[in-house]
């Protein structure tokens, strides 16, 4: 069996599916999560869905999308699921306290697109040509002869705008656009959905953005000439302003646009452990998807983070070394 047939065989089979994508989820690994679990739960299956990060909460921007009440905290979770689904998630540290339960699970199936995939299911689709896990799910519900329904697009949607920026990202491919249109046929607002993402905010961010748009640094000679751009935010920034680290994931968006560095990063300090959490962007010319599974992250070849647990210098310093040593891509 190919393993899209086995992943069909373990959920058609299975009378009870726990869902869990990534900490901190963002809008495709939530969407995704939140698609296939609707279609489940259409079928008659009980389905829990979660995530293994504190403050257990909803980012502001996904707060709009169908199918939040399948939520519960990852406490909830049982210890032995029948069949455990993750999503959007490369590696079992990337499930924070669910990660016990890949060992603990009757089945694992593996739902990512992500190159930096450990495989570590006991079922494993991973499609690193995917634009989003969101299409690949939407996929799934159809070998699963379930219906895509304007609930289930909503969530989808939302997973593949959020991976393809908008449609801007080089991994926006025709076949983007027409699920994109068989999404929209559904009728869901796909304008709320955009608006939600990206262009609404509390006044706190503003002030924010202000203040660490100020201490940007643009380093030219940086990535072999290439040239760099980097800001950080700090744990009293995000306590000032009443802001979450999922408040300021916009920040790197407007960082990017840098004319003068081929290389964005901010790097946030965690309130709760104070790690460092370095997001990365590239605009073509670096794989720095591959620096920073290097560094013991991962991600997309021009979208990819990775923790730190050394101070923001020495961090940064790492980095550098890093990115200096990669190897450059044709534009």
């Amino acid at each position: 069996m190919t393993d899209w047939a086995q992943a069909v065989a373990l959920l058609e089979a299975a009378g009870e599916v726990d869902l869990a994508c990534h900490v901190g989820p963002d809008g495709d690994a939530l969407g995704s999560m939140l698609a296939l679990g609707i279609a489940l739960r259409s079928s008659g299956k009980k389905v829990r869905a979660s995530w293994g990060s504190e403050p257990f909460e909803v980012p502001q921007p996904y707060r709009g999308l169908p199918g939040l009440d399948l939520l519960v905290h990852a406490s909830e979770v049982p210890p032995h699921p029948e069949l455990l689904v993750t999503f959007d998630t490369g590696s079992v540290a990337r499930l924070g306290a669910l990660a016990d339960r890949v060992d603990a699970a009757q089945e694992v199936l593996v739902i990512d697109h992500h190159a930096s995939n450990t495989r570590f299911g006991t079922v494993n689709v991973v499609d690193v040509h995917a634009a989003s896990t969101a299409s690949m799910v939407v996929d799934l519900i159809g070998a699963l002869g379930l219906e895509v329904t304007a609930d289930v697009a909503a969530c989808a949607y939302t997973g593949l705008v959020t991976d393809t920026g908008s449609f801007k990202y080089a991994g926006t491919t025709p076949e983007v656009h027409q699920l994109a249109a068989r999404l929209l046929a559904t009728g869901i607002r796909h304008d709320l959905i955009s608006r939600a993402i990206w262009d609404t905010a509390p006044f706190g961010y503003l002030k924010l953005l202000g203040l660490v748009l100020a201490r940007a640094v643009l380093e030219p000679e940086a990535v072999g000439g290439l040239g760099l751009v980097w800001t950080a935010v700090g744990a009293d920034d995000l306590n000032r302003h009443d802001l979450a680290l999922a408040d300021v994931e916009g920040v790197i968006d407007v960082l990017r646009t840098t004319v003068e560095a081929e290389v964005a990063v901010v790097v946030k300090v965690d309130p709760e452990d104070g790690w460092l959490k370095v997001s990365t962007r590239s605009k073509g010319r670096l794989d720095v998807g591959a620096v920073c599974v290097a560094l013991g992250g991962g991600g997309h070849r021009f979208a990819a983070g990775f923790t730190s647990y050394q101070p923001l210098s020495a961090t940064m310093e790492t980095l550098r070394e890093a990115l200096a040593a990669a190897p450059h891509l044709e534009p």
